[in-house]
């Protein structure tokens, strides 16, 4: 057998950096090959971690992906470890030179299709749910009641029914009504109700909450479709079933209502059927969690390429956590089809910092502390790898949190960074699959949509394959980043068909639901 190719011991992605990231543990004091040079490590660095290639002096910018990561807030000699006691990430200005490299739409090249729920209104479910829907952490409970009353034994009678979803919160009172939370709330509430993975649903409330269902129903125009409590079509005006438990008379009648009416809607949604339909109907969402160095070498770029893949379909992919845009932003607004496109982008940068200001927060806190031990030193080194799962397409929309998504092509909604929170909004807008990638070991489901999990490395792979469903790890090996993005694409289709994810598999998905709450308690 023909030997394999030994994996170099790091990888230097741009001639303009002055570091490299290291594929595997880096010992002190032995030689690695960077370009056409031998370096000598002075200090141990772990995989993803990064280590000088060129001296860096005091106040000079550090640089990955060719693009600043910080500044050396000491000397940095050649072969050290490169991370937060060296660096520190100071403000600089970037140029946004909106709209100034737009690129060309890419050929669609032969239509692939996927078999998938087509609803009335021509949006396509990637699953098939009946939900129960909470106005209020007070009726959570109950709602969860309801759901398990509708046990395996019982879907067995029902084999395209995916299950019943309970989607439960922590809000929805004590905050300012009619306001912006209350919105939020709403319209977070509301594109699940309208989900194309939901078939139909009811709502259920305490009663006294200032997340009224009448308040929900009114403001986001909810209607019952054929009968269904759906949003698929047009309706017939007529209001979705609300149970309450204080006009009900308690938990017990509460829960008994509500079997009830999930029980008629069963037969009903466990009649369609998967019928073929183009890939242009794919919504992707995409996130990252549990990030490390690697995750901008391996992963990210390769769920950009089956981004790309999706969009030259003529389907959407939606980049959300801006906290981890900033920093990046200005390689995204050269690509926004207007400037009106990228100063949206711009206006929710402006406002994070803001935002942040108001606690005496600063968003250079994002990266956590198993991003920092996975080898990410500061959020603009965070940012550029987390654009790449944005691939290299036209920005053509920026979204408000939850906002449905009705553009076509490469878009971003205004998110946070933490995952539940910002997967609850991606799903919200209408992403009917999502591409979730990790190189600490996120196991992150988001019912209805599945949840595909991509692993940086391979070491997190082989760790943890019960729960992850690619190994972008091969690409430190020496496998082309095309070719695992086409893995991810070909995925896509599959999970999209049917197939399940191993979240779904597991089972998780339902706890993270977590709208994002922007407001005081009161």
């Amino acid at each position: 057998m023909p030997t394999q190719p030994l994996r170099p011991a790091v990888v230097y992605l741009r001639p303009e950096d002055n570091l490299a990231v290291a594929t595997r543990r880096l010992n002190r004091g032995e030689t690695i090959r960077v370009s056409d040079r031998e370096v000598t490590v002075r200090d141990s660095v772990g995989m993803g971690h990064k280590v000088a290639v060129s001296p860096i002096r005091k106040g000079d910018a550090v640089r990955k992906y060719g693009q600043i990561i910080g500044f050396a807030s000491e000397d940095i000699p050649v072969g050290a470890h490169i991370h937060l006691h060296n660096v520190s990430a100071q403000s600089f200005e970037r140029d946004y030179a909106y709209s100034s490299a737009v690129p060309p739409s890419s050929p669609r090249g032969v239509e692939r299709k996927f078999q998938g729920y087509l609803r009335p209104d021509g949006r396509i479910g990637t699953r098939n749910y009946v939900a129960v829907i909470s106005t209020v952490n007070c009726s959570a409970s109950t709602s969860k009641y309801i759901c398990s009353r509708i046990t395996h034994d019982v879907l067995r009678d029902y084999p395209n029914v995916d299950g019943v979803l309970p989607i439960t919160h922590k809000s929805g009172c004590g905050l300012q009504y009619d306001g912006p939370d209350h919105h939020q709330l709403d319209r977070t509430l509301a594109g699940f109700a309208r989900h194309p993975n939901v078939i139909g649903y009811i709502i259920v409330g305490l009663g006294c909450e200032t997340g009224q269902a009448s308040h929900l129903i009114q403001s986001q125009k909810l209607v019952q479709v054929d009968g269904l409590s759906s949003n698929h079509g047009s309706g017939n005006g007529v209001a979705p079933l609300t149970i309450t438990i204080q006009e009900a008379g308690g938990i017990a009648k509460t829960v008994e209502a509500g079997v009830r009416a999930v029980a008629q809607m069963l037969p009903r949604a466990n009649d369609v059927r998967r019928v073929p339909v183009p890939a242009s109907k794919l919504i992707l969402g995409t996130n990252c969690g549990g990030s490390d160095g690697n995750s901008g070498v391996t992963a990210n770029p390769a769920l950009g390429i089956a981004s790309d893949l999706v969009v030259a379909q003529g389907g959407t992919s939606i980049l959300g956590e801006t906290t981890e845009i900033y920093g990046a932003e200005h390689l995204l607004t050269r690509r926004a089809v207007s400037r009106s496109v990228g100063e949206k982008l711009i206006e929710r940068i402006k406002w994070w910092e803001w935002y942040t200001g108001l606690f005496g927060a600063e968003i250079n806190n994002n990266p956590s502390p198993g991003n920092k031990e996975g080898g990410l030193t500061t959020i603009y080194e965070k940012s550029l790898g987390a654009i790449a799962k944005g691939g290299s397409t036209a920005l053509t929309a920026v979204y408000l949190y939850a906002e449905p998504v009705t553009e076509k092509g490469f878009v971003v909604m205004d998110t946070p960074g933490f995952d539940p929170v910002s997967m609850t909004g991606i799903v919200a807008g209408g992403a009917n699959v999502c591409v979730f990638t990790t190189g600490r070991g996120s196991v992150y489901g988001c019912k209805p949509s599945p949840s595909i999990k991509v692993a940086t490395n391979t070491p997190l792979y082989e760790r943890m394959e019960s729960d992850m469903d690619i190994n972008a790890g091969v690409i430190l090996d020496g496998a082309p980043v095309e070719q695992v993005g086409r893995e991810i694409f070909e995925k896509i289709l599959s999970v999209a068909s049917g197939e399940k994810t191993k979240s779904e598999i597991a089972g998780v998905g339902e706890e993270e639901f977590a709208p994002w709450t922007i407001g005081p308690t009161l």
